[in-house]
């Protein structure tokens, strides 16, 4: 279950992001999640809940963004962005397609007290 690591280093984050700024409680966590990372969101928000405990996040509210992948469709020569793996490209549906990004989980932005 890889969404337990993924949380474990967004815990770790979050932590010091929250040291640095002054925050005792965050109340509110944003995570954008490439749709290419294979995240499971159900299991992601269990193991955030589990990498939180006892920490400044414990108990905050998770609010999850899925950003689409971008890749480069070799058939008509556009940038296209895609939402799984071995989809067609949504211009010319060539399947040609070279993935550049969205395998990734980033802590956007967090709130606290």
């Amino acid at each position: 279950m890889h969404e337990l690591s993924l949380c474990m280093n967004a815990a770790e984050i979050i932590r010091e992001q929250a040291q640095e700024h002054g925050i005792r409680q965050v109340t509110d966590v944003w995570l954008e999640i490439g749709a290419l990372a294979d995240v499971e969101e159900s299991a992601l928000r269990f193991a955030f809940d589990i990498a939180c405990r006892d920490t400044v996040a414990q108990g905050c509210t998770l609010h999850i963004d899925i950003i689409p992948a971008q890749a480069w469709c070799w058939d008509c020569s556009r940038a296209v962005s895609v939402m799984q793996h071995a989809t067609a490209c949504p211009h010319c549906h060539g399947e040609h397609l070279r993935v550049s990004d969205g395998d990734a989980l980033r802590v956007k932005s967090l709130e606290g007290e």
